[in-house]
C-alpha cells in the first residue's frame, strides 16, 4: 500500500513518520511550506497541489478532485493527513474510501475543530490527549484507531499542552500507520 503524507506546515509529523520507518512514497502540500523541502531532502517525491484561494470563493470540491487525481496518478493507497490545512470533501473520500487518516489534538469525540487544545483548557478538563482516526466527511469524525491521554497540568497554556500532545502524536500516529501497513487494511 503506497503512502502519501499531506502537509501544510513544518513537516514535524512527516519527520516522525519517516524516522519511524513509514515508507512514504509521496508528500503533497496545499501551499508552499517547509514540509515539501524536508521531503525533498529525504528523497521523497513531492507535489504542490496549491490552493487558489483561502477565502469564501475557494472551491473545495474542485480542489479535492485535483488532489485525488494527483494521488491516483501516484498509485497511492493510504492518505495520511499531517497538519494538512484543507478540509477534504466528497471527491477525496470517494477516491480513497476509509483510507484517509487524520490526527487530532484531543480525545475525540470531544473538542472537535481547529482550536481543540484551547477549547479543552477553557472547559477545564484535567485530561486531554491525541486521537488517530479514519477521516470522515464531517470534520474530526470517523472510526477511532488510537488514542492516548495527556494530563493537563496546573499552569498549562495552550502552547505547553499542545506541545505535550504533539509529542504523543509523533509516536502513536506512525505506530498506527505501520500497524495498518502490516495488516494490509485500515480498519482492524
Amino acid at each position: 500500500m503506497r503512502v502519501a503524507v499531506l502537509v501544510s506546515g513544518t513537516g514535524s509529523i512527516l519527520t516522525a513518520m519517516v524516522d519511524a520507518g513509514v515508507p512514504v512514497s509521496l508528500v503533497v502540500a496545499d501551499r508552499p511550506c517547509p514540509g515539501l523541502g524536508l521531503a525533498t531532502e529525504r528523497g521523497i517525491a513531492t507535489e504542490l497541489v496549491e490552493r487558489t484561494s483561502f477565502g469564501d470563493d475557494f472551491d473545495r470540491d474542485e480542489y479535492c478532485t485535483r488532489l485525488a487525481q494527483v494521488l491516483g496518478d501516484h498509485r497511492i493507497g493510504l492518505v495520511v493527513m499531517a497538519g494538512f490545512g484543507t478540509i477534504l470533501t466528497e471527491p477525496m473520500h470517494q477516491a480513497f474510501p476509509e483510507h484517509i487518516l487524520n490526527t487530532h489534538p484531543a480525545l475525540l469525540p470531544s473538542f472537535k475543530g481547529w482550536h481543540a487544545v484551547r477549547d479543552a483548557l477553557a472547559y477545564g478538563v484535567k485530561v486531554s490527549g491525541c486521537t488517530v482516526h479514519v477521516a470522515g466527511l464531517a470534520v474530526d469524525t470517523g472510526p477511532i484507531l488510537a488514542q492516548e491521554a495527556v494530563p493537563v497540568l496546573d499552569g498549562d497554556t495552550e502552547a505547553t499542552l499542545h506541545e505535550r500532545i504533539k509529542a504523543v502524536e509523533r509516536r502513536i500516529y506512525p505506530e498506527t500507520v505501520l500497524a495498518i501497513l502490516g495488516r494490509g487494511t485500515v480498519l482492524p
